[in-house]
């Protein structure tokens, strides 16, 4: 019992089951405002003021294509603000204040195993073999 007590007291577990409560929280705000305040406005323009009202049916078979219509519009506003409140301002906090990145390695392939190694390796990973170095020459400009 002692280990599932400390299982359940672990930060990461109760800080999900907070942004679990929190989430389902706003997904109910989210469905409300959709369901109060947007679709109406859209039923402004297409002339339906509830979605939730319309269906069609087939034989003996109801489909409430207006709740899936809200379901869609409560999906697309929550992604959208999702989307703008906290993946995009998240993603430019880390990009302002996330490490540096370290310079690439420069590489040179080992002549045994087609690899590629550190330029200044003496001997391949991947093979083990010996590598022997490379003169780097520079050519001066004028010559």
């Amino acid at each position: 019992m002692s280990g599932f007590r400390k299982f359940i007291l672990r930060g990461n577990v109760v800080d999900l089951a907070v942004a679990v409560v929190i989430g389902a929280s706003f997904a109910a705000v989210v469905t409300a405002l959709v369901k109060d305040i947007i679709t109406p406005i859209v039923g402004i323009f297409g002339g339906i003021p509830d979605f939730s009202a319309e269906y069609f049916t087939i034989g003996a078979s109801r489909f409430l294509i207006g709740e899936f219509i809200n379901a869609v519009l409560a999906f697309l506003v929550m992604a959208v603000i999702i989307y703008f409140f906290i993946v995009l301002p998240v993603n430019t906090l880390l990009d302002r204040f996330g490490p540096t990145p370290e310079p690439a390695v420069r590489t040179r392939i080992c002549p045994e195993c087609l690899s590629k190694i550190p330029l200044k390796a003496r001997r391949c990973a991947f093979c083990t073999s010996e590598v022997p170095e490379e003169v780097v020459t520079t050519s001066s400009p004028g010559a």
